[in-house]
């Protein structure tokens, strides 16, 4: 886990990505390699997602490619033989995140009120995704948070944008965030991959300009 977090917190922002199409799969990791983000948390918001995983994991075996929206064992299982080497899901249940690490796999589960944060503390787990991020009260809520359960820190997903990345960056309890403005649905619709890795190239700058 301690090896997965110090990559992620380097990479800084983590593409959110939802893949229609499984032909999109290669062209997408091209981008994000080349953009500057080595990384994909490919969700299974689509019956594509195993498939896309494994291209990714096979055509580049140095990107670090997770699975996301994560909720049976069952996917997490699947997940694991196409080559995924991290899990992290919208909630917290603990069954899932018992069977991930029965399974050797590092998970990242969802909270966003104390209660929940309590529940992963208890599992173990003190790097969480924090989600809905804005719509759970953004920063504030994540400072707030970080009051009374200091050790644990952030990964915020949901609502980050190019006017918030920064702020949420430069508080030292998010370790990166997760982001989709770069990977959304049009742009891959429409196969703009050389738009995508501009914008993930000027996603990584922020990072590197935020913490050097």
């Amino acid at each position: 886990m301690d090896e997965l977090i110090s990559t992620l917190e380097q990479i800084g922002i983590v593409p959110v990505v939802v893949i229609e199409r499984e032909e999109d799969a290669l062209p997408l990791a091209r981008a994000l390699m080349e953009g500057g983000l080595p990384c994909a948390e490919v969700t299974f918001r689509t019956p594509h997602a195993v498939e896309a995983i494994r291209l990714m994991t096979s055509a580049y075996p140095e990107m670090l490619v997770g699975a996301g929206t994560v909720l049976t064992p069952e996917q997490a299982d699947e997940a694991k033989a196409a080559g995924a080497r991290f899990i992290v899901a919208p909630g917290l249940n603990p069954r899932v995140v018992e069977h991930v690490h029965s399974i050797d796999l590092p998970m990242i589960p969802g909270v966003c009120t104390p209660s929940d944060i309590e529940r992963a503390l208890e599992l173990g787990l003190d790097h969480l995704k924090f989600f809905p991020a804005e719509q759970s009260g953004g920063l504030a809520m994540i400072k707030a948070l970080s009051g009374p359960y200091h050790t644990v820190r952030f990964m915020p997903t949901g609502g980050i944008n190019p006017g918030n990345v920064r702020d949420y960056l430069s508080f030292g309890k998010v370790f990166c965030c997760g982001g989709t403005w770069f990977v959304n649905k049009r742009l891959l619709s429409e196969g703009r991959f050389d738009e995508i890795k501009w914008l993930v190239h000027e996603a990584s700058q922020i990072v590197h300009v935020v913490r050097g």
